[in-house]
């Protein structure tokens, strides 16, 4: 009878740990994990700087830039650059150089200006005179307008050479006062293209300058999408409202 209950002990026993060891298991889950979540894009940073920044007409400057999380990098007069570097140049004029860095979290800028000290005997400022009708005629005819590609402030062969001449002609011709519009198309918000139309104003202004022209006869403005050159919605359009508008006073447009 002893051996018969040790027995039915032992089975007791047994069973128990039986049961305690199937309750630690762990059942298994069928729902499914929870998808993932895409990181946020990082914005892109942007700083320029140059040593030094005042100098004399054909002293050398050296830019430094640096940037990142941008996938383009530019630098206006200069074009694409990397992230990262280092440029040595010389200038004759007081020149403005803006770094872009456009990246998948968007878009950042910096920009660094570089005077050129004047010279021994600077020019007198100029008195702006009242343009007679004939000086009007003469400007129209020799200065013309600089037209800019599609959401672009960097300026085309083309417009180069456009504004070359325009130096030329207002290098020659010291008593003119000049105003440079700068105009957009129609598409985009008002800020964006009153910054756009600023920047293509700047990069006439310098291209000027670097003509000839004294940059202290030069005024700019944006005006850009607001008082458009024509009203069609089309590409031909668009282009004529694209530009770097040159007159000898400010434009009523």
């Amino acid at each position: 009878m002893k051996t018969t209950m040790k027995l039915h002990l032992l089975a007791a026993m047994i069973v128990c740990a039986v049961a305690l060891a199937g309750c630690g298991k762990k059942v298994a889950s069928n729902e499914p994990p929870p998808p993932a979540v895409a990181p946020t894009p990082i914005a892109p940073t942007a700083h320029i700087s140059a040593s030094p920044t005042s100098i004399h007409a054909g002293d050398s400057v050296e830019l430094s830039w640096t940037t990142t999380d941008a996938t383009t990098v530019t630098i206006q007069g200069l074009g694409t650059v990397p992230p990262t570097g280092k440029k040595t140049i010389s200038i004759e004029a007081s020149m403005t150089f803006r770094l872009i860095a456009k990246g998948d979290g968007g878009t950042s800028q910096d920009a660094v200006t570089i005077t050129v000290a004047a010279a021994q005997e600077p020019e007198p400022p100029v008195q702006k005179p009242v343009v007679a009708l004939s000086d009007a005629d003469l400007f129209k005819a020799n200065v013309q307008d600089a037209y800019f590609n599609f959401d672009d402030y960097s300026l085309t062969e083309e417009a180069k050479a456009t504004l070359a001449k325009d130096a030329d002609f207002l290098a020659r011709h010291p008593d003119f006062p000049i105003f440079i519009g700068g105009y957009c198309d129609e598409r985009g918000s008002v800020e964006y293209n009153l910054a756009l139309g600023e920047y293509r104003a700047e990069a006439a202004r310098n291209a000027l300058v670097a003509g000839g022209v004294w940059i202290k006869r030069i005024n700019i403005m944006s005006f850009g999408k607001e008082k458009p050159f024509c009203t069609e919605s089309n590409e031909e359009c668009w282009q004529q409202n694209r530009r770097g508008h040159i007159t000898p006073e400010k434009q009523d447009k």
